[in-house]
């Protein structure tokens, strides 16, 4: 199912969270609609809004084209196929006036942000710009695209609670994560944070996050009062935050709270966000504190939920207001791991395997 805005529900890429209060922030959208496939809006002076298809219930993925000397440097690329090629045709003849990309960006290595990277960039043969642990985690799952599921990513979800259905459908899935990109480039230049990079006739500094993925770019212009945030602030869905059996141990909720918080330590609330899905809007603090909040309050729910001890599949009614079915299991997986591993790292939860390879999650003494 797609975002919904209305109070005590918030959407994680297409699942249903409780939100506790306060209630969702005011924020304001100071455009009417977003633009039409292969159309751009200007959202500033040599700043282009652009649309690239996705599908399912996020229909569409926010692309941006920036005014870089004689061509564009486009930001983020939509998912490879062949509705995403066509539609960034149309937009290189029309929108874009016929002129070439200099350089293209990518937030971070989601397919749905990456996947025509390969594509454009040897189209007009420019250089991807990216961090590099995005880039190599990228390489590394895609090379993973038509093997079997590995013995550990079974462990690894036989511990959360899934049953042998489960674990048979996800062997049927595994590798399917390079199908969404276009070949990769093979080399990149690296962005790191605290980056300062004239795109055109504005520096834009690089704000890295993480959590969501390992090292997410945004983009802020202080000249223009923008910022390009890709998935690290949307304003009407959170992005997902999940443990995956790549790193078990992992704390990336942690590294979410805190990427928060440091945007907006160096990023004023005056920005306009150009977000990656749904529209631009302004409120970032208020976003951010909201995020951030509904994250901590999750915690504490799930905190009282462990005082007798529970498997990561038991704990989803404590964050998700849906039923969780097959389709929404690894997410949902995730994420719950995300916050038990969270309580881990702080000192509020201990973890204990029993004969049988499942973890079992309690609050500490």
């Amino acid at each position: 199912m797609g975002p919904r805005s209305s109070e005590g529900v918030r959407v994680r890429d297409g699942i249903e969270e409780i939100a506790a209060e306060p209630a969702r922030p005011k924020l304001t959208y100071p455009f009417e609609h977003g633009p039409k496939e292969g159309e751009a809006i200007d959202v500033a002076p040599g700043v282009k809004w652009l649309r690239m298809p996705l599908g399912g219930s996020l229909a569409f993925i926010n692309t941006w084209a920036l005014e870089d000397g004689d061509g564009w440097a486009i930001v983020d690329t939509g998912i490879a196929g062949s509705n995403t090629m066509q539609a960034w045709r149309a937009a290189f003849k029309g929108a874009l006036g016929g002129k070439p990309v200099t350089r293209v960006f990518c937030t971070h290595m989601h397919p749905d942000h990456i996947g025509m990277a390969g594509w454009i960039t040897r189209r007009f043969g420019c250089r991807l710009w990216i961090s590099r642990l995005e880039f190599l985690m990228c390489r590394s799952l895609a090379a993973d695209t038509g093997r079997e599921a590995p013995p550990d990513a079974l462990e690894f979800y036989k511990a959360a609670g899934w049953d042998e259905e489960a674990l048979e459908t996800y062997r049927a899935r595994f590798g399917g994560f390079g199908r969404g990109l276009h070949a990769l480039p093979d080399s990149f230049h690296r962005v790191r944070d605290g980056d300062e990079v004239r795109i055109g006739a504005h520096v834009w500094q690089v704000v890295i996050g993480s959590g969501h993925s390992p090292e997410h770019v945004c983009l802020y212009c202080p000249d223009l009062k923008l910022m390009i945030s890709g998935d690290q602030v949307l304003p009407k869905i959170s992005s997902n935050v999940s443990v995956f059996p790549t790193e078990p141990e992992g704390d990336p909720l942690t590294e979410w709270l805190t990427s928060l918080a440091r945007i907006k330590g160096r990023v004023p609330d005056d920005v306009l966000v150009l977000p990656a899905h749904n529209d631009p809007f302004r409120g970032l603090h208020a976003r951010l504190d909201h995020l951030i909040g509904g994250h901590e309050r999750g915690l504490t729910r799930l905190k009282a939920m462990i005082t007798e001890p529970k498997r990561a599949v038991d704990v989803f009614h404590a964050l998700f207001r849906r039923k969780i079915d097959h389709n929404l299991l690894g997410l949902a997986t995730g994420e719950s791991l995300a916050h038990l591993n969270c309580l881990i790292s702080r000192g509020e939860a201990v973890r204990t395997r029993d004969e049988n390879g499942v973890d079992w999650y309690r609050a500490a003494a």
